[in-house]
């Protein structure tokens, strides 16, 4: 009887094998995708690393703010458990092919403003090398396997909802500052 009572208090999942860690919060899936769009799919930074110029470093870091500000609002609004992964799926598959476009015909770090939206894509010749299979292997491919193998915690809809906008709010802050320092 009384391993029938234990049982029923739902305590029972402490002793039991193989026990799954309490599941990381979903803003914690915004901050990293966002890192990642900011960082690893920023152009600008990789070139800067390359180059090791003072003046194109501090304009890498500024374009990492604004795109991982601007990841993080729309992450944040988006950041249902219905929405989120799929958002972020999306939003890395964009930020790797734009990426790669740049990269791979060699276009100045502000072509995403100047060029047409069509110019940034991979070209056709690009896509034979076997260097744009690797960038979205590595840029798009990885982050969207580890993206949906996560287990988030579910929250009620009223801290969802305070999480989804703080998290929001916490990336316009970011995509503003960096804004205000690249004017």
């Amino acid at each position: 009887m009384a391993l029938k009572l234990f049982r029923a208090t739902g305590h029972s999942t402490l002793i039991l094998p193989g026990e799954v860690r309490l599941a990381p919060h979903p803003a914690w899936l915004v901050l990293v995708v966002s890192l990642w769009l900011g960082l690893a799919c920023n152009v600008a930074l990789w070139r800067a690393i390359a180059g090791s110029d003072a003046a194109s470093m501090a304009t890498a870091v500024k374009i990492a703010g604004a795109v991982g500000g601007g990841s993080a609002i729309v992450l944040g609004l988006l950041g249902w458990r219905r929405t989120l992964k799929p958002a972020a799926t999306l939003l890395l598959l964009a930020g790797a092919v734009i990426a790669c476009g740049i990269w791979s015909q060699g276009l100045p770090v502000d072509a995403l403003w100047t060029q047409r939206p069509r110019a940034l894509l991979p070209s056709w010749a690009n896509l034979l090398r076997w260097q744009v299979p690797v960038l979205m292997g590595v840029l798009a491919l990885l982050p969207i396997v580890w993206v949906w193998n996560q287990r988030l915690r579910r929250l009620p809809g009223p801290r969802q909802l305070n999480a989804n906008l703080l998290t929001a709010g916490l990336g316009a802050a970011v995509l503003v500052a960096s804004a205000l320092m690249l004017a």
